[in-house]
């Protein structure tokens, strides 16, 4: 998988777009050794931003899987509708060409963005670099889903900070 979230990263970073790497992926990064199936962004949803996150994901054949325009991600209304009417959380993503990772972007920032990528880390992967949220922003995000696998994943991370 490593190879897939390296390829979906470089093309982010290639279209100069703000984001942090959150959820598993970023667990993983930070040493919690588990398992994962897609990589969860957060993204700076200023519009501008937004566009070019989707535009890098669908330079690799990524496409949402609901029925709507890839580009209605950046239009802040549209996610506003989406959260009211759907319930959403997360707009989800697909690939024909990267089939086994999907990807997913926060519909809305979880936190204050500019605050968490002032803490955020650069780790470096096979052939590009990636944001990643700090460990105390990563917690905070998994105690508000709250799902037993987050329960895990807070008592994992704990135990790093502990042992940083």
């Amino acid at each position: 998988m490593v190879p897939r979230i390296d390829l979906v990263l470089a093309a982010l970073n290639s279209h100069d777009v703000d984001y942090l790497v959150v959820d598993g992926v970023a667990a993983v990064l930070h040493g919690h050794l588990r398992t994962t199936a897609d990589l969860d962004l957060v993204v700076r949803l200023e519009p501008a931003n937004a566009l070019r996150a989707i535009a890098a994901l669908e330079g690799l054949a990524y496409r949402p899987h609901a029925p709507v325009a890839a580009a209605a991600f950046a239009d802040a209304d549209q996610r506003e509708t989406w959260i009211r009417e759907k319930g959403m959380t997360v707009f989800s993503l697909w690939s024909s060409r990267l089939p086994t990772l999907e990807v997913d972007l926060f519909v809305r920032e979880p936190f204050d963005f500019d605050a968490a990528r002032s803490r955020a880390i650069e780790v470096t992967l096979e052939s590009t670099h990636a944001w990643i949220a700090a460990i105390d922003d990563l917690i905070a995000l998994k105690r508000v889903a709250n799902r037993p696998k987050d329960l895990d994943d807070i008592r994992a991370l704990e135990e790093l900070r502990r042992d940083d």
